[in-house]
């Protein structure tokens, strides 16, 4: 078990005073039996006028402010500490019908499963890349696909940090063979739904240890990857960027069956386009707790 401490800055900067408008924020992680939530900390300047929480439709905890007045900066400042429990090197007890592929979800749980399994951004190329890690014999083991499909894409494609906003499809990540961890993350949840498989997108933080040398891709930023639904295991994580199968160093904020539902922070402001300056971003994970 890690004692962790997530610190998370964001600031927003104006040429002259604008108005604000509501902003939603996805900072509290999903408490969970390999995840507890000790402490948080939102500290927002200027004050909201108002601030409410809530459970969205995949129970993710949203923070919406509304503001008053003008501001020519704008400023979030999220602490939270948690107790993670990391699965070193996870043994999952699927259902035997399940521990190879194909294989069908159960006709109770197919309901549930249904947006997982569509692929929101259909592809041919996406579809036959996905083929190629299959057994010719046609039965492939389950983790085994999914852990080719993985350490692929950490292989085989370059890392290459995003700020900006947006995400690129599925078949343009696979044409450039480089990406975000956001994009990785769409590829691999399009490929694995074009086989059938369950999945949805993650996002939350990355603890990179000091020792780490630069193994570990996504650091300093908010990061993203995608889980899979497998009978007798659940929803299990699979983080590309990292070739990473399991929970290690993994901090889940937010899931959804599409990205754009898990924005880690969006909000509008009232003013001239050109008054907009920019935005910094700080997001520090360290071992211990708050001071």
């Amino acid at each position: 078990m890690a004692l962790l401490t997530v610190r998370h800055l964001t600031v927003y900067r104006y040429s002259k005073p604008v108005g604000l408008g509501e902003h939603r924020m996805m900072f509290r992680p999903r408490e969970s039996y390999d995840l507890r939530l000790l402490e948080a900390r939102l500290t927002i300047a200027p004050e909201p006028a108002g601030l409410r929480w809530l459970h969205d439709v995949f129970d993710n905890s949203l923070a919406i402010a509304t503001f008053n007045g003008r501001t020519s900066e704008l400023r979030f400042d999220s602490t939270i500490t948690l107790e993670h429990v990391e699965t070193a090197l996870p043994d999952y007890a699927l259902e035997a019908y399940a521990r190879s592929y194909p294989f069908r979800y159960a006709q109770d749980e197919l309901p549930d499963l249904a947006c997982g399994m569509q692929q929101h951004y259909p592809s041919d190329d996406v579809a036959r890349w996905a083929k190629q890690f299959l057994d010719p014999s046609g039965s492939t083991g389950t983790v085994s696909l999914l852990r080719s499909l993985t350490l692929a894409i950490r292989e085989h494609f370059r890392y290459q940090r995003r700020s900006e906003k947006g995400i690129q499809s599925p078949a343009e990540t696979l044409t450039l063979r480089q990406g975000s961890c956001r994009d990785f993350a769409l590829l691999m949840m399009e490929a694995v739904r074009s086989l059938g498989f369950a999945a949805r997108f993650v996002s939350g933080y990355i603890f990179v240890p000091e020792l780490d040398s630069g193994v570990t891709s996504g650091g300093g930023s908010t990061h993203a990857w995608m889980q899979v639904y497998l009978p007798g295991a659940g929803w299990v994580d699979f983080d590309p960027t990292n070739s990473i199968i399991g929970n290690r160093n993994l901090i889940r904020v937010a899931v959804a069956w599409d990205p754009k539902h898990v924005l880690p922070l969006s909000g509008t402001y009232f003013g001239p386009r050109s008054s907009f300056l920019g935005m910094d971003v700080s997001i520090r994970v360290t071992e211990g707790a708050l001071n």
